[in-house]
C-alpha cells in the first residue's frame, strides 16, 4: 500500500487523478483479500486440529456398542482428513506428520506443537533452527576457554587443509 502511494506522485503527470483514486482503491481490496486469505488460513489448521484431537481422543466408552463407535471413528477420520479435498499425498503427510510429532522427545514436542507445522518439512526446519541456536552457544564458550577467538565453523562448513592445522595448534 505504501508503495503504490510513492509511486503515485512519480505517476501523476501520466494518469489522470481519478484513475490514481482507482489504483489506491485496489490495492486496499488486494490487501483486505490477503488478509481475509491469512485468517481463513489459520481457521482451516484450527479446525484441522480440533478435528484430529476429537478422532485421536475418541472413548469407546462414550458409545452404545462396536457398531456406532466405529461409525462415529470413521466420521471423525473423515472430518480430520477431509478426503473430498485432500489428495491421498495430503492426507498421507498428515498422516506421517502426526507420528514424526508423536515419535520425538517428550520435551521437544510442546515447543514443535506450538510452530504449528502443517508438514514434516516445517517440523525438520523448526527442530533444525533450534539445534542451532543450542549449538552456537556451545560453540563460543568452547572458543572463550581456549583464551581466545576461533572464527566459528558450523556443521558443513568447507575449511581448507590450512585451517585444519592453524586448528590443531
Amino acid at each position: 500500500m505504501a508503495a503504490a502511494s510513492r509511486a503515485l506522485p512519480t505517476l501523476a503527470g501520466q494518469i489522470s487523478e481519478e484513475q490514481a483514486e482507482v489504483i489506491k482503491v485496489k490495492v486496499k481490496e488486494e490487501d483486505h483479500i490477503w488478509g481475509q486469505e491469512s485468517c481463513r488460513q489459520k481457521s482451516l489448521s484450527h479446525t484441522r486440529e480440533l478435528s484430529r484431537q476429537r478422532f485421536r481422543q475418541f472413548c469407546y466408552q462414550e458409545t452404545p456398542g462396536p457398531r456406532e463407535a466405529l461409525n462415529q471413528l470413521r466420521e471423525l477420520c473423515s472430518q480430520w482428513l477431509n478426503p473430498e479435498i485432500h489428495t491421498k499425498k495430503q492426507i498421507l503427510e498428515l498422516l506421517v506428520l502426526e507420528q514424526f510429532l508423536t515419535i520425538l522427545p517428550e520435551e521437544l514436542q510442546p515447543w514443535v506443537w506450538e510452530h504449528n507445522p502443517e508438514s514434516g518439512e516445517e517440523v525438520v526446519t523448526v527442530l533444525e533452527d533450534l539445534e542451532r541456536e543450542l549449538d552456537e552457544p556451545k560453540q563460543q564458550k568452547m572458543s572463550m576457554q581456549r583464551g581466545f577467538q576461533v572464527p566459528q565453523k558450523h556443521v558443513g562448513d568447507k575449511i581448507s587443509a590450512n585451517e585444519c592445522e592453524k586448528e590443531k595448534f
